[in-house]
């Protein structure tokens, strides 16, 4: 027997009624936004669950926020979390679940929890900071030593933020006429965006890094809903990981960020990091002043020690003189002494050496050698040593002790 038949729109009307009998409460869920929209006041959306093994979807819904629901529940729950009500986030909602024969499916939101979603934001950024201390790159930018003058100043911001104008203006304006240079280098500072364009802002600072002492991450303005670009990995990777101390102003009150949470330091607004750097030159110029006052006392006390020395010496050079001329006077008696003993002493010497060299040429004189009986044989006045040289007829005068013989040759053999 055939059943009897019933239209598609009948089905589906069957189906809207068995679901408001079935389920007509309101339902706390646990979902992800996806795909969030709004129009005419209205917010548009899907609800997504994951699997948290594969991150497969296993559950999707249709959803919608009413405009007079959506006007108040988006603010207070970007207030109350500081996140965008957009896509990619937990929530926790109040939904009640309807069926239309056309549009099939869908549940419309009453209420929402922030509070889970805080948590959740808690959790992902912890879970952020543990894998980064688990490659042991937490703390690296921390340990960066800050320069003693940082005057050479990188800076992220949006161009046209008033945080970035409020920045320059205290740089520049400064009670001790400190000299900053900054150099914007420009970036997204809120929406999806944030993540990428300070990626590649820190990219364009790293190839002219040497010229830059410090990084400024500031922010200024805004809704605190637009934070959720400073909570992701890569970004704080970066940061943590970067060459130059970097100190992030992003203007919040909340909890620290994970950016803030691995910068060198944090402050909570443009001006304040301004201050923060004009306090390093503070301390420097303190510094200075120290070293400037120790090195004048240093230079007084040894002038004075200098003085005192020379006074002491300009009291004891009378004296000193007096006595160095008595040394001197006694020292040159004593030489004078030494040098009459040594003159004695050296004729005495000569005198004794001088009688040896005259007693030896007088044994050596002819006289002494003819008183002992020799002789000299003479022709014409040159003594004869060889017999060949005289000739029979010769004169030859032989000269002895006492007087002279003179002969003349009649033989010679």
């Amino acid at each position: 027997m055939r059943q009897e038949t019933m239209t598609l729109h009948d089905l589906n009307g069957l189906v809207r009624r068995s679901i408001e009998q079935c389920m007509p409460d309101e339902y706390w869920i646990q979902a992800e936004l996806s795909d969030v929209r709004t129009n005419n006041g209205h917010c548009y959306l899907e609800f997504v669950q994951k699997d948290v093994r594969s991150n497969q979807l296993v559950a999707k819904a249709r959803g919608i926020v009413w405009a007079q629901v959506f006007a108040l529940l988006k603010p207070y729950f970007e207030q109350s979390t500081g996140q965008a009500f957009s896509s990619g986030i937990k929530v926790l909602v109040k939904v009640t679940i309807q069926f239309h024969e056309l549009y099939g499916y869908s549940l419309t939101v009453h209420d929402v929890d922030p509070t889970y979603t805080l948590g959740d934001m808690a959790l992902r950024r912890k879970e952020i900071l543990q894998q980064l201390l688990d490659e042991g790159v937490l703390t690296l930018n921390k340990e960066l030593p800050m320069p003693e003058l940082p005057q050479r100043i990188a800076v992220i911001s949006s161009a046209t933020a008033a945080g970035y104008g409020d920045f320059s203006h205290q740089l520049a304006n400064n009670a001790q006429h400190y000299a900053f240079a900054t150099e914007l280098f420009p970036a997204i500072m809120q929406g999806n965006q944030v993540e990428d364009s300070i990626l590649k802002a820190l990219d364009r600072i790293n190839k002219r890094i040497n010229e830059f002492d410090v990084v400024v991450i500031i922010r200024g303005g805004g809704a605190t809903s637009d934070l959720s670009g400073f909570d992701t990995y890569l970004l704080a990777a970066a940061c943590a990981q970067f060459s130059l101390p970097i100190i992030t102003g992003i203007g919040h009150e909340r909890d620290d960020t994970v950016l803030d949470s691995v910068a060198h330091t944090r402050v909570k607004t443009p001006t304040a990091a301004a201050e923060l750097l004009i306090g390093y030159m503070d301390t420097a110029a303190a510094q200075l002043d120290y070293l400037v006052n120790k090195l004048k006392d240093g230079a007084l006390a040894y002038l004075d020690k200098e003085y005192r020395t020379i006074d002491a010496y300009r009291t004891r050079i009378p004296s000193m003189v007096v006595k160095r001329l008595t040394d001197a006077r006694l020292q040159l008696m004593m030489m004078q002494k030494d040098m009459a003993q040594s003159t004695r002493t050296c004729l005495a010497s000569q005198k004794h050496q001088l009688q040896l060299i005259k007693q030896r040429v007088f044994d050596a004189s002819p006289e002494r050698i003819l008183a002992k009986g020799y002789s000299i044989t003479l022709k014409d006045g040159k003594a004869v040593t060889d017999a060949s040289q005289i000739t029979v007829g010769d004169t030859l005068v032989t000269r002895v002790h006492q007087g002279e013989i003179i002969s003349t040759v009649k033989q010679k053999s």
